[in-house]
């Protein structure tokens, strides 16, 4: 489908072509092992390490706090066991109900290996109480691992007051900032943040490569044991062309972010703002004030979200009902459980998620079927009012007695 309209840009994003440019020649060219020692593999080498500048240069870091990895879950499952293994002595871990799964799946097995594990919950747009937080905090907390921003509703974290809490308690602070890198502005340097995670297929780079920030100091135990690569703290071969391909996205993302930012805002509130006012019975899921500025998710009440989201694929319209990570799933998406939301809204809710690549065109073009679409549901679905009362009231006395 190389007309699609794409919404879908929370789950992958479209290769820069400059990109492709950069780093198609390590693929056929320059082929060698950057590890050898000669001149063939050490030029190949030297791209790499201007792409690890360029990553940290977005970031606000050091190049020598840059490691590469294959994606995001690599980076986050280095990350959680990496900061246990500096205070092995401690034995909680904080993270909350809304992280992705390569979050939550680790501290769920972490959990079964006898470590203590506090998810916090959200409220109804999906932020946090911080005094939760402070509450939970002890002198056995190794690790507090948030997400920066949302995958789904694209609700940004307080993460500067969650590193101080964090801080003052002495544990570890990482960050998936997976969905925030490229989307809003980083300066790691003066920042509470010990171990931030990224990854290429996010912001306009190729998928198989991702990086995690380390912040020079801490002490870091590898995930992968081998060879030295990364300065002995990720073993394996590099991704060569993955690792350029992220650099040289990187650096574009460093150029275009404030344009881009603005732009993609624009274009999300339009969005956003004509389908409230052009259907009713729907409402925006997250907080409307602090979010990426790409990201909208709406709930379209009485009705599937799969069901919308099929209709709109036969018009050629890529959008989510969640992480692509779950999409198999049929259960309702973890991260709208956790704020509350209504079984009236819970099941049909969409995410619409932009790039710097969304045009005008189409925009209007999903504003032009959506509502078509959303009335042929409703017209067709079994919901009688009776029917939606009693699930709300069901959905009432399972919250109380959880």
């Amino acid at each position: 489908m190389p007309n699609c309209i794409y919404l879908d840009n929370n789950a992958t994003t479209q290769p820069d072509p400059e990109v492709v440019t950069a780093l198609l020649p390590y693929l056929t060219d320059f082929y060698g092992n950057p590890s050898s020692m000669h001149t063939f593999g050490g030029q190949v080498g030297k791209a790499i390490q201007e792409a690890r500048e360029s990553v940290a240069a977005l970031l606000g870091a050091e190049a020598t706090e840059i490691i590469f990895t294959s994606c995001g879950t690599e980076s986050n499952n280095t990350a959680i066991r990496a900061a246990l293994a500096a205070q092995p002595s401690r034995n909680q871990i904080i993270t909350t109900q809304v992280e992705h799964p390569c979050v939550l799946n680790v501290c769920k097995q972490l959990e079964r290996q006898g470590y203590g594990v506090t998810y916090l919950s959200v409220n109804r747009q999906g932020q946090l109480d911080l005094m939760e937080l402070e509450a939970a905090l002890t002198g056995d907390t190794a690790l507090v691992t948030t997400m920066y921003a949302n995958n789904e509703t694209g609700t940004i974290f307080p993460i500067e007051q969650i590193g101080e809490l964090a801080k003052s308690y002495g544990a570890a602070f990482h960050v998936d900032a997976v969905q925030a890198v490229g989307k809003v502005p980083l300066n790691l340097k003066n920042s509470s943040i010990d171990l931030l995670t990224l990854s290429g297929h996010k912001l306009h780079a190729p998928k198989g490569v991702g990086a995690l920030f380390v912040r020079k100091g801490f002490r870091f135990r590898p995930f992968l044991l081998g060879g030295h690569q990364e300065r002995g703290r990720r073993a394996g071969t590099e991704n060569v062309a993955g690792i350029v391909g992220l650099g040289k996205a990187a650096e574009l993302e460093l150029r275009e972010m404030p344009q881009a930012i603005k732009r993609e805002a624009q274009l999300r509130n339009r969005l956003e703002d004509v389908i409230l006012a052009t259907i009713p019975d729907c409402e925006v899921n997250g907080d409307a004030t602090s979010r990426l500025p790409n990201t909208t998710n709406i709930g379209f009440k009485y009705i599937e979200g799969e069901a919308i989201l099929l209709s709109l694929d036969k018009f050629g319209i890529c959008a989510s009902s969640g992480s692509a990570c779950t999409s198999g799933s049929l259960e309702p998406s973890h991260v709208l459980k956790a704020m509350g939301l209504p079984y009236t809204i819970l099941h049909g809710s969409i995410r619409f998620s932009l790039s710097r690549y969304t045009t005008d065109w189409e925009i209007n073009r999903a504003l032009e079927v959506l509502p078509g679409i959303v009335q042929r549901l409703r017209d067709l679905s079994p919901f009688t009012s009776d029917d939606v009362a009693w699930l709300q009231s069901r959905q009432e006395d399972i919250l109380i007695n959880r």
